[in-house]
């Protein structure tokens, strides 16, 4: 079963923000009056810099955080709202993204035909499922969703082989459960068991808006529950997950077909489309607890649980009760008091299907050829402060240096938009057929996934849209991929001076870069396939040093006694710590780096420290704090801010941090890896 969606954001309160065509000043930039003068910047410079916002930043009804990051998706939300509502209302030819995407959005906003149509357009889905009649029916069933984005327990998919990188091959990952990840399943503290019950409510709900009795409804969904439950204890947790090789099981299809007989994997790949010889089961220990479970859980049982799965992964293109049920579910994951507006909903839901498209209007609006440039400067500026810092390194060995430096100037570096566009041509959409819409929009991502079975892999292609305020390392092309939608205050700005730039943007190009050598990323060579390209005694001593960095993560408590999960989240952690240090030193070799000049009373190395401090500028509620924890592999922001700072001594020679302070760290105790 899909996981339920949950869409988060935030208002537009940067600090950096600034009117266009207004030009701010510098000390603007760095919101100087914003800082909160009561807390000594070595003792918490999150606080130190965000704290006055903290305190007085309120979170919208209907978001679970505020601020920078990934709740800056919120105003950009509402800036694809603006395009959206303006195409949708022109003329547009046939068949042109802006009739697509218009159409798509109007049909979302037709809430007058949404609910008067209740679940009416998925009852020939659930009609179908009532025909089952044996294993077989079942899985021809199971194959035939999964091509329209309707995941049940078979989660297939197309990426590279991990071992020759640039092929693309078949991929069969574990799937079959409702809630974020197993250990939900297992845990009992009261967090946990209010997800439990609300979730168990959720599954019910679904189930009395199809006409189901009351008593019923929580009957079956307690069997749903029960399924979800077996198969989840097949599933590997988080951590378990990071473990490249043990995630890579390419073998034979004929020889699992012999070894799960249940599943029917000659047959099932076939109802898929995917003609190939061999496949990768990430996961096995999933697979084959589906193989037994297909045969010990009766098929009246498992058409229970697909008509359950079904309903759930359709949930928002039905009518409003099916709606409201989801949402009562997951404020509970996210501690958001109210729904967003119909026209965020469907933006986003236009980005999620048709992503690329709408890209496109959305860089011709916002991103210049100028900021891309720009970007690109100091992109290639802390490539060679990276190549510095591998200079250094007194653990390494030369041989291991070289191919680390290799590794390093072949990487790909993506910025603003794709140079080829996705193809959204068998996409049909309609202006009054709201889930009609998104299914076929769901084919077409499956068909274009489908293509590239068994083909070279296309190093153009991107994994994000250009408006989504991210940005990603993917190792199997050795690519570092920075959306137009990050490239936007606080993190990037053509007016601001190198400090903000190299301690925002700049800290964000150096974490990617690092992810070419965190705990996963070194596992890869340059040209994206998983080869040990260490010497042992080099490899031995790298892992020591990441387990440094799970040790002291873990030590930091979030809320309550909810610590930072140091084994899940020590990739990222890895690319914090080397992106701060390697954006420091690209700085330094600006003509402002190398100055002492004050600016609104601070140097420019506090300047750059401001601006890495203000790009972490997050409030959440506890709700999705908690969630965050379970499962963002990424530490919490404040964390984000102090845990990288307590290693680098440039922030201590920069706020003057001495034995006793909070920040202070021995030396002996300090992260020094990249």
């Amino acid at each position: 079963m899909k996981k339920s969606s949950l869409v988060l954001g935030a208002t537009c309160l940067l600090a950096a923000c600034h009117n266009p065509g207004e030009k701010p000043t510098l000390q603007a930039f760095a919101d100087i009056q914003g800082l909160d003068s009561t807390v000594k910047p070595s003792d918490n410079f999150f606080r130190y810099v965000n704290g006055k916002w903290y305190d007085t930043a309120q979170i919208p009804a209907s978001q679970s955080g505020v601020g920078t990051y990934m709740f800056m998706n919120y105003p950009q939300r509402l800036r694809l709202q603006g395009i959206l509502d303006s195409v949708s209302k022109a003329s547009n030819a046939a068949g042109s993204i802006e009739q697509k995407v218009g159409d798509f959005y109007a049909s979302g906003m037709d809430t007058v035909t949404i609910n008067r149509r209740g679940y009416d357009p998925v009852k020939p889905v659930l009609a179908r499922i009532d025909s089952i009649s044996n294993i077989s029916s079942l899985m021809k069933f199971v194959a035939d969703e999964a091509k329209l984005d309707n995941v049940s327990i078979i989660y297939f998919g197309v990426a590279p082989d991990n071992k020759n990188s640039s092929m693309n091959i078949a991929h069969v990952s574990q799937a079959g459960i409702g809630l974020p990840e197993r250990d939900y399943y297992f845990k009992n503290d009261p967090s946990t068991v209010g997800v439990q019950e609300a979730y168990r409510n959720y599954l019910a709900t679904l189930l009395e808006l199809t006409g189901t009795d009351a008593a019923a409804a929580k009957k079956n969904a307690a069997i749903v529950y029960g399924i979800e439950k077996q198969l989840a204890a097949a599933h590997r947790n988080n951590v378990e997950l990071r473990d490249v090789n043990a995630n890579y099981n390419k073998m034979p299809l004929v020889a699992l077909a012999k070894k799960q007989p249940n599943i029917g994997w000659l047959t099932l790949m076939d109802n898929l489309g995917a003609k190939t010889d061999s496949i990768d089961v990430s996961q096995p220990a999933y697979y084959e607890k589906l193989n037994a479970m297909l045969k010990s859980v009766s098929l009246a049982d498992w058409k229970v649980y697909l008509k359950v799965s079904t309903l759930n992964t359709y949930v928002k293109a039905l009518s409003k009760p099916f709606a409201d049920a989801d949402f009562e579910f997951s404020k509970v994951l996210s501690g958001q008091a109210v729904q967003k507006s119909r026209g965020e909903i469907i933006a986003d839901a236009v980005d999620d299907n048709l992503g690329e498209a709408l890209g496109q209007l959305y860089v011709k609006k916002y991103f210049t050829e100028t900021a891309k440039k720009r970007m690109l400067e100091l992109v290639n500026n802390l490539q060679k402060a990276f190549e510095g810092r591998i200079n250094k390194l007194d653990w390494m060995s030369d041989s291991t240096k070289q191919k680390a430096k290799e590794k390093l100037y072949a990487i790909t570096k993506k910025i603003g938009y794709p140079d080829k566009w996705k193809d959204y041509s068998r996409v049909k959409v309609s202006r009054d057929k709201y889930f009609e819409n998104v299914v076929s929009a769901s084919a077409n991502i499956y068909q274009l996934d489908l293509d590239k079975l068994n083909k070279p892999v296309d190093k153009t292609e991107w994994f994000t849209t250009p408006s989504t305020v991210t940005a990603y390392y993917n190792p199997f092309a050795n690519e570092i991929v920075f959306p137009a939608g990050i490239l936007q205050a606080p993190y990037f700005d053509e007016a601001a001076d190198d400090a903000l730039n190299y301690g925002g943007i700049g800290m964000v190009i150096g974490h990617e870069m690092t992810h070419a050598f965190d705990d996963q990323g070194a596992q890869f060579d340059k040209n994206g396939n998983v080869t040990n390209w260490w010497t042992k005694q080099d490899y031995t001593k790298f892992n020591a040093k990441t387990k440094q960095v799970i040790d002291l993560y873990s030590s930091f408590v979030v809320l309550d006694s909810l610590h930072i999960k140091g084994a899940f989240t020590v990739g990222e952690n890895t690319a914090d710590n080397g992106g701060i240090a390697i954006a420091y030193d690209a700085f330094k070799l600006t003509k402002q780096g190398r100055d002492t000049a004050r600016i609104g009373g601070f140097t420019p190395d506090q300047r750059f420290f401001i601006s890495f401090a203000h790009i972490w500028q997050v409030k959440m509620k506890d709700e999705y704090m908690r969630l965050w924890i379970n499962n963002n592999p990424h530490s919490t922001p404040m964390w984000r801010v102090n845990g990288p700072l307590m290693s680098l001594p440039y922030f201590y020679t920069a706020f003057n941090v001495q034995p006793g302070d909070k920040m202070y760290l021995a030396d002996s105790a300090r992260i020094r890896i990249w």
